[in-house]
């Protein structure tokens, strides 16, 4: 039997590693990953804003004016339920300003891409 494991070790193939584009929904071949990232970052940051300033969700569904279900989806990270224009909204009601900067592209860079930095830290209301 230990014979037999130990066989069947060797014949198991590791699966190859590639290393990262940064962009997990690029790596993965799915439409839009640009967006994709981009809405997840955004969503990230509000799921981090409802957990420091807001603990309760009820509490912000009252504050940001929008109901538990999307404070449950937003924490859940669900991207295809809400647009940029929503989240740009939400963290507005949160009382986040949201800047958008647009700038030429590195001629080393492909393609162009849309980057969300949170240049701050939440602070407690």
């Amino acid at each position: 039997m230990l014979f037999m494991l130990l066989n069947m070790e060797k014949n198991i193939k590791m699966p190859e590693i590639q290393e990262s584009s940064g962009n997990v929904f690029a790596d993965m071949g799915l439409p839009m990953p640009e967006e994709m990232h981009a809405k997840a970052a955004l969503l990230h940051r509000i799921s981090r804003i409802i957990e420091k300033r807001l603990s309760d969700r009820k509490y912000a569904a009252e504050i940001s004016g929008i109901s538990q279900a999307e404070i449950s989806a937003i924490i859940r990270g669900r991207l295809s339920e809400f647009s940029y224009d929503q989240l740009i909204r939400f963290l507005n009601l949160l009382d986040f300003d949201v800047q958008i900067e647009v700038r030429n592209k590195p001629d080393s860079q492909q393609p162009a891409r849309v980057i969300v930095i949170a240049s701050e830290a939440i602070h407690p209301l």
